[in-house]
């Protein structure tokens, strides 16, 4: 008989590890799914028994296939997923490697929106189950100086809306987590190390804590923070034009 299992995307660092730690203290089995082996076997050890460890990249297309036959063979069934992988760039869009710009498109958009429908079928079907995809409050608005990454979070959160509705009724619960500036890999990712959003960035910990608690209500979207609730449903108020030059100037 198949196990049920929390698969995390993205586990290796980060708000992913977070995940893991959080969620294997709920008593969840997990799936960790990241790039670098040595670090998820460092959590593997760490987290103890019910861990399960896969290594891929979710950049190339055929890895999601892979990492779905192997949890056929493993008999892992997947209660929970929770879509962490994804990075960002910054500097002028003309400029920034083309390759870097279709990467972050093939991770942040392509592989969650294939891992989300590859599970939400048999979901649906078993009427339990639950997906939470990390998006940001970059969904809100543009981002001149990061401008794909932007489009990316507003793409998954437009996308994680939908499916919640969709989802009504049928005992899947499906979330959009849009956490501001966080103390992760994620700047120095970006090559934006010191950048001023950098400085006011917050503890992981709260931000994962935070989404695990709006998923397990349901809610639609999950914003961590006063401020960042204010930041963001602030933006339906201001001119597209004066919130695109505040975010410009944060790049700096």
């Amino acid at each position: 008989m198949a196990r049920g299992v929390t698969l995390i995307t993205g586990a290796s660092a980060g708000l992913g590890a977070e995940f893991a730690r959080q969620c294997r203290g709920r008593g969840e089995t997990l799936v960790l799914v990241a790039r670098r082996k040595d670090r998820l076997e460092a959590l593997r050890q760490a987290l103890g028994e019910g861990v399960f460890v896969h290594v891929a990249d979710l950049v190339r297309p055929d890895q999601v296939e892979a990492l779905f036959r192997w949890l056929e063979a493993e008999g892992l069934e997947i209660d929970t997923l929770i879509n962490n992988a994804g990075f960002g760039a910054t500097g002028a869009f003309a400029a920034t490697a083309r390759e870097r710009l279709l990467e972050m498109i093939d991770l942040n958009v392509r592989s969650l929106t294939d891992l989300c429908r590859l599970v939400l079928p048999a979901m649906i079907e078993r009427r339990r189950g639950a997906i939470l995809n990390v998006a940001s409050t970059a969904a809100f608005q543009a981002g001149p100086y990061a401008a794909v990454y932007y489009a990316t979070k507003a793409y998954v959160l437009s996308l994680t809306e939908a499916l919640h509705h969709e989802a009504k009724g049928s005992g899947v619960r499906v979330s959009a987590l849009c956490p501001g500036p966080t103390a992760t890999e994620f700047f120095e990712v970006a090559g934006a190390p010191d950048s001023k959003l950098a400085r006011v960035a917050v503890r992981p910990e709260g931000v994962v804590a935070a989404g695990l608690r709006g998923l397990d209500r349901n809610a639609p979207i999950v914003i961590p923070g006063i401020a960042n609730k204010v930041g963001a449903f602030g933006t339906r108020l201001m001119p597209r034009s004066a919130l695109r030059r505040i975010v410009a100037s944060l790049k700096s």
